[in-house]
């Protein structure tokens, strides 16, 4: 189970400890994650408290910088490269923040794999491409094939047992519009 974000604490909740010129802030709460913050060689002259209302000002400056920003999700456009191989970390990564892909069940044993620009990725490859956006959310909205480049509309709602989670669609056309 990942454990939760370094949260604002008071020093009854935390344990400090100085490794060099970092502060290691361990929380007593085993469900939330250690945090470490690079203070510098001053960390040395500084007590307890003052390194724990650095790490609270940091975390409310994050906290107030996340409320305050306007993700805007950048979509590469088509016929662009979304995804190119990083030879350095020996993986796939996305170019922007936005993937239109296929999914196959072509791997062994019928597994899924994903297409992107024409490269088939293992649920693995998928998976290490992903990592790069590590700690983030992610919606994935499953569109048909050939529908990849628009954004549908969007119905919030429950889905009672054996309900389509697709709303149908009417027929465009005829069969005498189209010759049969």
């Amino acid at each position: 189970m990942r454990k939760k974000r370094p949260h604002v604490a008071t020093l009854s909740e935390v344990k400090i400890q100085r490794a060099g010129e970092e502060a290691v802030i361990t929380y007593k709460d085993p469900t939330v994650a250690v945090g470490h913050l690079r203070v510098g060689p001053s960390i040395q002259s500084m007590t307890d408290a003052e390194v724990l209302d650095l790490h609270n000002r940091v975390l409310r400056a994050q906290g107030k910088m996340a409320r305050e920003h306007e993700h805007v999700a950048i979509e590469i456009p088509a016929g662009r490269p979304q995804i190119r191989y990083n030879k350095k970390c020996d993986q796939w990564i996305p170019r922007g923040s936005v993937l239109r892909c296929i999914v196959h069940d072509g791997g062994p044993g019928g597994e899924a794999s994903i297409e992107i620009d024409g490269h088939e990725l293992s649920l693995d490859e998928f998976g290490r491409l992903l990592t790069t956006y590590a700690g983030w959310g992610m919606r994935i909205m499953f569109v048909p094939r050939d529908e990849t480049e628009r954004t549908p509309e969007i119905e919030v709602r429950d889905v009672k047992e054996g309900e389509p989670v697709y709303r149908e669609q009417p027929n465009p056309f005829s069969f005498e519009e189209i010759g049969e």
